[in-house]
């Protein structure tokens, strides 16, 4: 069953943010997204870049402004873990945690978190299908159904660990999670361009393939003139 089978607007993708507010601010600027545009947001939207609170606070008002489905990421799962088990604290620091938690405040703990930025996390998706295509994290089960799928190939299996194969559905699957350069397998693309680690922040309208490209610092990169 489709989530939104009848969209009307752009179908656009975003990358992991990974903390990086800035980027995520003029991403949004170059988009312009209108109230009939559908933005997918990855997975990723904390740990290791130093604004994870400022990404979430933006996030969690984008569903004002268009069509919005926030897919959860592997490190948006850990940081929901640490709320009601301290235990997996040390794997969430060991990840990137500690500058997420230092967002909030210099001596912040888990418990001053807000509200909304926990809600946020708990209402994002495994999964988002549309007549065409299928939005996740970082990998899928190609013989699987969406409803079956195992949550380690969803949000932890990089595709050059799993490389992905057609899906049964015969739709085109987007994902993110292994960085480097874009790449579109026809039945398959990711756009982790590394949004953290040195690279860019990566959105992609996905019936048009057009693509908008940010610095973590918020510089908006001329597509073109890289081409």
């Amino acid at each position: 069953m489709q989530d939104q089978p009848e969209l009307t607007g752009r179908l656009i993708a975003i990358g992991d943010i990974h903390g990086h507010a800035a980027s995520l601010t003029k991403m949004l600027e170059l988009i312009r997204p209108m109230p009939d545009d559908t933005i997918v947001t990855l997975g990723d939207y904390v740990n290791r870049g130093p604004d994870s609170c400022q990404v979430l606070e933006i996030l969690t008002g984008l569903d004002k402004v268009c069509r919005y489905v926030a897919i959860l990421g592997n490190h948006d799962e850990m940081m929901l873990a640490c709320r009601y088990d301290p235990q997996a604290e040390e794997r969430w620091f060991s990840k990137g945690g500690d500058l997420t938690l230092e967002s909030y405040g210099p001596k912040a703990q888990v418990a001053d978190i807000p509200e909304p930025h926990w809600e946020f996390l708990e209402a994002c998706r495994p999964i988002f299908e549309t007549e065409q295509f299928i939005f996740t994290h970082a990998n899928y089960c190609w013989y699987s159904d969406l409803s079956e799928q195992p949550v380690r190939l969803l949000r932890w299996m990089a595709i050059e660990m799993e490389p992905p194969r057609p899906h049964v559905s015969g739709k085109t699957v987007i994902v993110a999670h292994s960085p480097g350069k874009i790449r579109d397998l026809g039945f398959c693309r990711c756009i982790d361009t590394g949004c953290s680690i040195g690279g860019v922040l990566t959105a992609m309208e996905v019936n048009s393939r057009k693509i908008w490209q940010v610095t973590e610092s918020g510089e908006p990169i001329d597509i073109e003139a890289h081409r």
